[in-house]
């Protein structure tokens, strides 16, 4: 079987979860299938060594300044088509091979449309009922995913199959001091801290994490040095993220250390007191597992995909609910400060149930799963 794979979104430098997920899952396929063949479809070079060399795989590299999926991808599928095409983080082609396979990450624009500006929403909701009804199968990352596409476009649920991400092995705990100490140089971070790992957009509720923040600063607790590090590229409609911070007085505070290399994230996870991800909507919410692979004890919201990821293994609470999420944050600074009696701490249970959970996912299981509906869509007639 040749299977072809839209990865023109694998070869981003600074790469969001989507991305990622294209990068990773490609890579694993490549590693694990010595059965068939794969053809990689690019709109630019990969750089050297991107992709593990082996020879059951080429690329196609079609340069084209606009409308590369829809122009340049559809010629080539009229050109030379692959048993079955996959698109991991995009959208299909109009013109696409009848065995078709797409990724559907989330719908979080129909759950927060006010997160979203009007042009993005309009082509998320057009590219996303597009994908559900011409592709031959769906793959999605989560069970709330797949409950979403069945309820909201009436896509038939024998036709979607729920394959949850992985975990690179890059993301382990960091122990070396010193390693933990360059890297809170390297961003900015004076001492302790909590932290957020993603893109700085509304959905990702980070007002709402700031306002938290804040009631804690003026609580009656002691919260020594700690500050909030919320790392990540600017999205869309993040000046309100910024303006909080200065409308409440949290410069210095609170911290910006831009996007943060892959390469970064295991020692800058595995330093942090914990891991916050409040957001409104996840279809997957991968930084919840890396920090839970890095050992880091997890705050998550109690929504969406969020609770299929993190379990029992870390604390999820209501992401409309600023004194919850305040709460939550300061019962494990509570739980990090040095006159904790020495126990077993929430903190440390947290962990130790991260990184077991974070065992169950990996991508050589993403990639086998994944494989194993692109074998079916072969086989539809």
């Amino acid at each position: 079987m040749l299977i072809g794979i839209d990865a023109s979104r694998a070869t981003r430098e600074q790469r969001t979860g989507t991305e990622g997920y294209s990068l990773h899952l490609i890579r694993a396929l490549l590693e694990l299938d010595q059965h068939n063949e794969y053809v990689l479809y690019f709109n630019r070079p990969p750089r050297p060594g991107l992709f593990p060399a082996s020879p059951r795989w080429r690329a196609r590299v079609m340069p084209c300044p606009r409308l590369w999926t829809h122009v340049r991808l559809s010629l080539e599928m009229l050109a030379a088509p692959p048993d079955v095409l996959f698109v991991p983080a995009h959208v299909l082609p109009i013109v696409h091979p009848r065995r078709s396979v797409v990724t559907v990450h989330d719908l979080g624009y129909r759950h927060e449309p006010q997160a979203h500006r009007p042009l993005d929403r309009l082509y998320l909701e057009l590219s996303t009922r597009y994908n559900a009804r011409a592709a031959s199968q769906v793959i999605a990352d989560s069970a709330a995913t797949k409950r979403d596409l069945v309820q909201l476009y009436g896509t038939d649920p024998q036709r979607i199959t729920v394959v949850p991400l992985g975990v690179d092995e890059l993301f382990q705990p960091v122990n070396d001091a010193a390693r933990l100490a360059a890297v809170r140089a390297q961003y900015g971070i004076p001492g302790d801290y909590l932290l957020y790992v993603g893109t700085l957009q509304p959905r990702k509720n980070l007002v709402r994490l700031i306002e938290a923040w804040n009631k804690i600063r003026n609580s009656n607790f002691e919260i020594r040095n700690w500050v909030l590090v919320i790392a990540g590229k600017r999205g869309w409609l993040y000046e309100e993220i910024f303006a909080t911070v200065q409308r409440l007085g949290l410069e210095g505070q609170v911290l910006f250390p831009g996007y943060v290399p892959e390469e970064d994230l295991p020692a800058l996870l595995s330093g942090a007191t914990a891991f916050v991800l409040p957001s409104l909507y996840e279809g997957f919410g991968l930084p919840v597992l890396e920090a839970m692979a890095c050992g880091t004890p997890v705050i998550a919201a109690n929504v969406a995909s969020l609770p299929e990821v993190v379990g029992d293994a870390g604390l999820l609470v209501d992401p409309l609910d600023t004194d919850a999420l305040a709460a939550a944050m300061q019962r494990l600074l509570t739980d990090a400060a040095p006159s904790t009696p020495l126990r077993a701490s929430l903190r440390a249970e947290l962990r130790q149930r991260g990184l077991a959970r974070a065992k169950l996912f990996s991508w050589p299981r993403c990639a086998w799963e994944t494989l194993a509906v692109l074998k079916n869509a072969q086989k539809l007639t």
